[in-house]
């Protein structure tokens, strides 16, 4: 029973929340409004009730002074007005209380001019509370107590204008409600359309955007924050289906040319050299393998997957990869001693050989490595002696596989994924990797930051 209950909270709107919150605040608030108006007009009704009373005791007690005090006296709207002598005898009285004994016992205290008590158990008013007020008049042959009474007023003052009281607060807690509702209900009317729109948005209809509401307020930021974010979205699933375009070309392209290799082989096997032939299909086998790591380097950066990091030494790790092979042009490593900076060094190798084997794509004859300390960066600059790249390619060259024209007529076996690979490598480390001015051939320019 009770998880089915908190069930059917959970799954309670927000236009239902917010409108009980609405009906629980402002029933409170007529409940604090009613006690209040209550209070008030009881504490102004009693003062008023005891206001008459005390009035018509000082008229009779005029009268007595006057001598002019009839046996009868005028009932008025009062409860009654009784005056008795020093022996308990009733001098005078209203019409309703002729020929009653007084009706209290009371006097005010020794010095005192007049007191006033609540009772409910007078006989001359049975099954009624009265207030009760007796002043004190001194006279030559023995005081006088002047007793007037009238009903105590009840709490909720009178049953009519009470009833007013409580329908208003009711009325209010109604409206409340309903102004609640109807706000809310205006309010996500925006939101729904956003709902909608989104639901019907797929990953092959990314082009449509959520509507944005005119009025400047939190559901337009919001809608405003989907339809950037659903800009992103197209854009890195644009990005995906072009590069499964371009990976499935380039993957294609060695798988093509060994089946053809093979199929040749096959169809004329006495003429075939089998020993050239294999040394053909490894060529091609060699292009596929390097697709398929690089391929893997990028998902494994795209996944964000943690690597260790230590202290590496930049220059160190630079002459290191500039001796592991024999290259196509000279190439020189001129480093600072102690440029170190914090990354994994097997990321951070594979970043300097790609930039070393694109920069070897392109040299005439001489590429040179330069590792500097420049404050809190480490500077790492490749350079070669070629024909460099266009200024409008410098952000290109970087894109996957992107090849220039240059780079296909003198190296049909590269990848178009070392220099973004390259770029991923040198963002993850908190670092930046661009082109930039050169008065001969390109110059990259890799920026991370530095270690102590």
């Amino acid at each position: 029973m009770g998880e089915a209950d908190v069930v059917t909270k959970d799954t309670w709107s927000v236009r239902t929340r917010l409108t009980l919150i609405a009906v629980i605040v402002a029933a409170l608030s007529a409940l604090a409004l009613t006690l209040v108006a209550t209070l008030s007009l009881y504490s102004l009704a009693s003062s008023f009730r005891a206001q008459q009373i005390t009035n018509a005791a000082l008229k009779t007690i005029n009268l007595t002074m006057r001598e002019q005090l009839p046996p009868v006296l005028p009932q008025g709207a009062l409860g009654g007005v009784q005056v008795v002598d020093s022996a308990g005898r009733v001098l005078s009285s209203t019409p309703n209380l002729r020929g009653s004994p007084r009706m209290a016992r009371f006097v005010p205290p020794p010095g005192g001019v007049s007191t006033d008590r609540e009772l409910c158990d007078s006989p001359q008013f049975p099954d009624r509370c009265m207030v009760v007020v007796a002043f004190s008049l001194h006279q030559p042959d023995g005081d006088l107590i002047i007793y007037a009474a009238d009903d105590v007023v009840p709490w909720y003052v009178h049953l009519g204008l009470f009833a007013v009281i409580v329908g208003t607060s009711a009325l209010l807690v109604l409206l409340a409600g309903f102004g609640a509702y109807q706000t809310v209900n205006r309010a996500l009317v925006p939101v729904n359309a956003i709902r909608n729109e989104l639901a019907e948005i797929t990953a092959t209809d990314l082009g449509r955007r959520v509507p944005v509401p005119p009025a400047w307020d939190e559901i337009k930021q919001l809608a405003i924050t989907i339809n950037q974010t659903l800009d992103r979205l197209e854009g890195a699933a644009e990005q995906q289906r072009r590069f499964a375009s371009d990976a499935s070309h380039d993957l294609r392209s060695p798988l093509t040319a060994m089946r053809a290799q093979v199929e040749e082989a096959l169809h004329y096997p006495e003429d075939t050299d089998w020993k050239a032939k294999a040394h053909e299909m490894l060529a091609s086998l060699d292009r596929l393998q390097a697709i398929v790591s690089d391929l893997l380097m990028l998902a494994r950066l795209d996944s964000g997957a943690p690597a260790i990091r230590k202290p590496i030494d930049l220059g160190a790790l630079c002459r290191e990869e500039v001796g592991r092979r024999r290259r196509g042009v000279e190439t020189v490593c001129e480093a600072e001693p102690g440029v170190t900076v914090l990354g994994n060094r097997l990321r951070l190798a594979r970043l300097l050989t790609n930039l070393l084997d694109n920069a070897e794509r392109h040299a005439t004859s001489r590429v040179t490595i330069r590792v500097t300390a420049q404050g809190d960066m480490a500077v790492v600059e490749v350079l070669d002696d070629g024909a460099g790249i266009a200024r409008d390619q410098w952000e290109v060259v970087f894109r996957r596989f992107t090849r220039l024209d240059a780079s296909r007529n003198r190296d049909a076996g590269g990848t178009g994924l070392g220099l973004p690979i390259a770029r991923e490598i040198a963002e993850a480390h908190g670092g930046t990797l661009v082109l930039a001015e050169s008065t001969q051939g390109a110059r990259f320019v890799l920026r991370l930051p530095r270690t102590r």
